[in-house]
C-alpha cells in the first residue's frame, strides 16, 4: 500500500516538536536521530540528550526489546527499569521499516539530521537504501553517522552478530575475572556496552569538533570489540611485554598488593595501599607499625611476592573493626578505603546525591548525569515516553497533513 500527498516534507522541521533547550547546554541545538535498541546506542544518544542534544528515537512497532526486559516493569507493564534508564530525555516515533512509507519517514527524518546512531545488523541500512558512502554522505555531507556493531563489517569476522557477554568472552575479560580456582565470570554490569557507548559518544564529539574545521562529517565505526579490547588494561600491556598469559586472581590486584576485599567486622571492606606511604599509614592505623620495616613488605614487589603471608596478618587484624569507622579512619589517613557498598547504598550516600548522581523529584526518579561542567549546564533527565509517543507531533512538524497521518496510522506504518 502506498501513500501519497501533495504536501512538502522538510526533515529539518521534525526537531520542532522536541524540548529545544534555552540554557547554555553545550549541544544545545544539535539534531540526533537514533535508530539504535538494546544498550551501547540508546546509551550514547541519552548521553547526547543530557547534554542538550534533541535526539528523537525511532522504534519498531514491536518496540525495543529492553521494554520487556524485567522485572521491576513500569509504566502498567508498558516499560521496565532497564530501558527507562537508557532512554531518558529523548522523543518517541513509531514506524515499520520493513514498509516503504516506513523507509520514506525514515529518509526525511535522516535528511533532517545532524547525527545519525544505528546499530542494526551489519548493512542492514545499505539494504533499505541508506547507505552512509554512497547515499546519506552525499545528501548531506556534514552529517555525523555512528554505527555501533559487534565486531565490525569486514574481516573475518565482519557482520557476526555481538552481545555484551560474548564479547566479554571472545575479548579476553572474562578469563581474567573470577578466582584462580573457579570458573571464568561475567563482569556484573554490560561493561563493554557501555564502554563502546561511552566510546561512541567521544567518536561522535572528535568528528563534530573536526566538522568545525573541515564542514564535512563522516562516519564513527564503533565495535563492542574495540571497547573490550580497550579496557584489558593492565593484562594486555603486562603479557605484551612479559608473554605470560594473565590469570584470574579474583578480588586481588594483578600488580598491587594489598588492593583487595577482606572481612570486616561488619561486612565487606575493601582496601587500596598502593604505594610505600599508604602502606605504611596503612598499618599503623591497624596498630601494626612493625609491618612497616618488615623487610618481605618493604616495596611493592616484595608485597606482591609475600602477598600471601601479608593478606594473612592484614585479615585477622581487619576483622576486629567495623567498616565504616576503619573507613573514615584510613581515608584521614591517606589510605584508599571504602565498606563494600550495595547499590542502594551507594545512590543514597550523601556525596552521591550531593553529586547529583541520584535524583528524586516529582517527575524524575533516576541515576543522574555523570558529566559536569564549570560554564555550561546540562538538562535534567525526564522519564522515557511511551513507543511512538511523538510520532504524530514528529509528522506533523515535518510538514506531514493530518489526513496523511491518520492514513498512516490505520495502514500500520506508525505502529
Amino acid at each position: 500500500m502506498t501513500i501519497t500527498t501533495n504536501t512538502p516534507v522538510d526533515g529539518r522541521h521534525a526537531w520542532r516538536a522536541a524540548d529545544s533547550e534555552s540554557d547554555n547546554s553545550v549541544l544545545s541545538g544539535l539534531r540526533v536521530l537514533d535508530l539504535s535498541r538494546v544498550l551501547a546506542g540508546p546509551y550514547a544518544a541519552q548521553i547526547l540528550a543530557d547534554h542538550g542534544a534533541e535526539v528523537i528515537k525511532v522504534e519498531a512497532p514491536s518496540g525495543d526489546e529492553t521494554r520487556g526486559w524485567g522485572p521491576p516493569f513500569v509504566d502498567s507493564g508498558a516499560s521496565t527499569a532497564y530501558y527507562q534508564n537508557l532512554n531518558h530525555s529523548k522523543e518517541n516515533v513509531c514506524l515499520d521499516l520493513r514498509t516503504d512509507e516506513g523507509k520514506e519517514i525514515l529518509g526525511n527524518l535522516i535528511s533532517g539530521a545532524d547525527i545519525v546512531i544505528e546499530n542494526f545488523k551489519a548493512n542492514t541500512m545499505t539494504r533499505w537504501g541508506f547507505d552512509y558512502e554512497t547515499v546519506l554522505a552525499k545528501a548531506n555531507p556534514r552529517l555525523i553517522y555512528c554505527r555501533i556493531t559487534g565486531f565490525g563489517v569486514d574481516g573475518p569476522m565482519g557482520g557476526l552478530p555481538g552481545y555484551d557477554a560474548v564479547l566479554q568472552s571472545f575479548g579476553g575479560l572474562m578469563s581474567v575475572n573470577g578466582y584462580p580456582d573457579g570458573n571464568p565470570l561475567r563482569i556484573g554490569v554490560p561493561i563493554v556496552d557501555i564502554v563502546a557507548a561511552n566510546l561512541a559518544v567521544q567518536g561522535i564529539l572528535l568528528a563534530a569538533l573536526e566538522r568545525e574545521r573541515s564542514g564535512v562529517g563522516q562516519m564513527v565505526d564503533m565495535t563492542l570489540l574495540d571497547a573490550v579490547i580497550s579496557i584489558l588494561h593492565p593484562h594486555a600491556a603486562n603479557w605484551i611485554e612479559s608473554g605470560k598469559v594473565p590469570q584470574r586472581t579474583g578480588d586481588f590486584h594483578p600488580t598491587v598488593a594489598p588492593y583487595q576485599v577482606f572481612a570486616a567486622k561488619d561486612g565487606d571492606f575493601f582496601v587500596s595501599a598502593a604505594n610505600d606511604r599508604q602502606f605504611h599509614s596503612l598499618v599503623g592505623v591497624l596498630g601494626l607499625p612493625e609491618l612497616s620495616t618488615d623487610p618481605r613488605f618493604d616495596t611493592n614487589a616484595l608485597r606482591y611476592a609475600h602477598r600471601a603471608e601479608l593478606v594473612a596478618i592484614l585479615s585477622e587484624k581487619i576483622a576486629e573493626y567495623e567498616r565504616n569507622d576503619l573507613g573514615l579512619r584510613l581515608e584521614a589517613a591517606g589510605v584508599a578505603a571504602s565498606p563494600v557498598n550495595t547499590v542502594d547504598e551507594a545512590l543514597q550516600s550523601e556525596q552521591a546525591r550531593h553529586r547529583g548522581l541520584f535524583i528524586e523529584t516529582d517527575s524524575y526518579r533516576g541515576v543522574g548525569v555523570p558529566v559536569s561542567l564549570s560554564r555550561s549546564t546540562h538538562r535534567e533527565p525526564r522519564r522515557a515516553v511511551a513507543r511512538g509517543a511523538d510520532t504524530v507531533a514528529v509528522l506533523a512538524a515535518m510538514g506531514y497533513d493530518a489526513d496523511r497521518i491518520h492514513a498512516l496510522d490505520r495502514a500500520g506504518i506508525l505502529g
